[in-house]
């Protein structure tokens, strides 16, 4: 699991040339002129703006499969393609991976550390946009309804006990202090606070000082303290739920949990729900 989801600077420098083998930019919030990627990214890099490729033009959903597919195959992505991601911020990348995974496309990586990690190893950064792949053929696919929590279903888990809420967002977000991240407009909802019973985990203090994924014992000692074993149902929630996918990948890819999900209506949708509770 850890080798298919997650793969070294060093894996990618032998796979740039590889065909079968798509390297995808992804621009986050504050990015929406592709500023970091312009200033330098990995070779063979090509550059999605996360709203645009990764979510219906209409609806605050996921593309449904045939629109999925169609987007997938003008991109030169087929139902074999191994896609890998890196963001910035780096949460985006993940972000896209979980999208991928939960429409269907399982052939996903990120690259750990993404565009930091690739530049402290000593390895170029470029300018140049690589031209468009060729169209070609790629099928409709499930979605796996297993990664993904509604309002309806937190609600259901807070009458009935006995799951683990993970909050992925900042200290201040959390506490109620503020609704958006500090440094960024307070904004996102009409509440601030967090669901119930939910425990704090930064998804940042799961990343080293290079943005790759601390070593496992760590991550386990980081869950662990949050009251999270392997057999719990665990909710991963934060603003967005780009955070909130970081906690994810690192319990479902690293440590091997198997009822994990996220709540990508995350704070953007509680906060601002008729009749829910919440706390601070």
């Amino acid at each position: 699991m850890h080798q298919q989801s997650l793969v070294t600077a060093e894996w990618m420098a032998a796979h740039l040339d590889d065909p079968n083998v798509v390297l995808i930019d992804v621009a986050g919030l504050g990015q929406d002129q592709l500023q970091a990627y312009k200033a330098g990214h990995v070779p063979g890099a090509t550059p999605w703006k996360w709203k645009e490729m990764l979510w219906d033009e209409r609806r605050r959903d996921f593309p449904d499969p045939q629109e999925f597919a169609r987007r997938l195959g003008q991109a030169g992505i087929s139902n074999d393609t191994k896609v890998v991601f890196y963001g910035e911020g780096m949460q985006f990348g993940v972000y896209a991976w979980w999208t991928f995974r939960y429409c269907g496309h399982r052939n996903v990586a990120v690259l750990d550390g993404g565009r930091k990690r690739w530049r402290a190893e000593g390895r170029p950064l470029v300018t140049d946009e690589p031209g468009p792949r060729a169209p070609v053929a790629c099928k409709p696919a499930a979605r796996d309804e297993s990664m993904r929590v509604l309002r309806d279903d937190v609600l259901a888990a807070l009458e009935r006990g006995g799951n683990v809420m993970l909050d992925g967002r900042s200290p201040e977000e959390y506490s109620g202090a503020r609704v958006g991240g500090p440094g960024g407009p307070d904004v996102g909802a009409v509440r601030a606070g967090r669901i119930p019973g939910a425990r704090h985990l930064h998804y940042t203090e799961l990343l080293d000082a290079d943005q790759r994924f601390k070593p496992e014992a760590e991550l386990r000692q980081l869950v662990e303290a949050r009251g999270a074993a392997p057999d719990n149902n665990v909710i991963a929630y934060c603003r967005m739920s780009h955070r909130a996918t970081v906690l994810y990948f690192v319990l479902t890819q690293l440590l091997g949990y198997s009822k994990a999900r996220v709540y990508d209506g995350s704070w953007t949708e509680w906060g601002n729900l008729v009749g829910v509770p919440i706390e601070k």
